[in-house]
């Protein structure tokens, strides 16, 4: 909702303000449509060159996340930690019980209590690897956490490509804006023998590529690629929470100091409370029971 406010904010204040001042639309409606083909056309092209397919498709799917915000909320966070709870209890009271829920995730009874969770094919694969490694006895707990760190660098590096791409196209489209306005002073010196009035409208038509271009980058574009960035930075705290608890469990820590340890560097907007993450955990325990 936040994002749809922005974007009526930016359209009231440039163009109310324009029209306070006197401007009038007509010349920018005018224009509008072929220097909106030449900047939009070449936009695409050019974010289509510098982009492979499935880059193109996945940070224009991305676009709804600049609406949406990020994807795991405060209550994620929460069935996150109670999850690695069941699971590194069980891994610590039945090791060979835990292989058929890591094993076969889609399927445990454990994971499907999670279902939002369990959709998440990157979270799952981290969560069930990470425990198998730990039932493989590995005597050096570091190697498993440098092997975490690189993967969650990787994965972070790779939900950050749609910011990147719409920041390159917000980097681009000012200077497509000019490429457009150039073409129209072309127009316009081809008219050099037209009264002012008519080279005033063309001038002010090539003007609008410029103003367009600028508009785009710095109004939809650029926000658009750093709200994209942050939410990929958001989401992976939820990712980096798992690497936390299960790192501490190769530690032989206990379960409730690894959970604590995940709570603890839970951001502060989505962190549960210890009351509130001890009652659900104690929930888990009695229907264990």
């Amino acid at each position: 909702m936040i994002g749809i406010v922005g974007i009526i904010v930016v359209f009231v204040m440039v163009f109310g303000g324009y029209l306070a001042a006197g401007g009038k639309m007509g010349i920018i409606l005018g224009s509008l449509p072929f220097e909106m083909t030449m900047i939009g056309g070449a936009a695409a092209g050019a974010f289509l060159i510098s982009n492979s397919g499935a880059s193109a498709k996945h940070a224009l799917k991305d676009v709804s996340k600049v609406f949406k915000g990020a994807k795991w909320k405060a209550e994620d966070y929460r069935d996150l930690l109670v999850l690695l709870f069941e699971l590194i209890r069980l891994a610590r009271q039945n090791p060979v019980a835990l292989e058929e829920h890591i094993e076969d995730a889609e399927n445990s009874s454990i994971f499907s209590s999670y279902p939002k969770i369990l959709g998440d094919h990157e979270a799952i694969e981290i969560i069930c690897d990470t425990l198998r490694s730990a039932s493989m006895n590995y005597n050096d707990p570091h190697q498993v956490e440098e092997v975490l760190e690189k993967r969650l660098e990787a994965n972070l590096h790779h939900h950050q490509h749609s910011s990147h791409a719409w920041q390159s196209l917000a980097d681009g489209l000012p200077a497509l804006g000019i490429v457009a306005a150039v073409l129209g002073v072309i127009k316009t010196m081809s008219a050099i023998d037209q009264p002012p009035e008519i080279l005033g409208k063309l001038i002010g038509g090539a003007l609008v590529g410029t103003f367009l271009g600028v508009f785009l980058a710095y109004g939809f574009a650029g926000p658009f690629a750093a709200k994209l960035g942050a939410v990929a930075d958001d989401d992976h705290h939820f990712y980096n929470l798992i690497r936390e608890v299960l790192v501490a469990n190769l530690h032989n820590h206990a379960t409730a100091i690894c959970i604590e340890v995940g709570r603890q560097n839970t951001p502060g907007h989505v962190r549960p409370s210890f009351a509130e993450l001890e009652e659900a955990m104690k929930n888990t325990k009695q229907e264990a029971a």
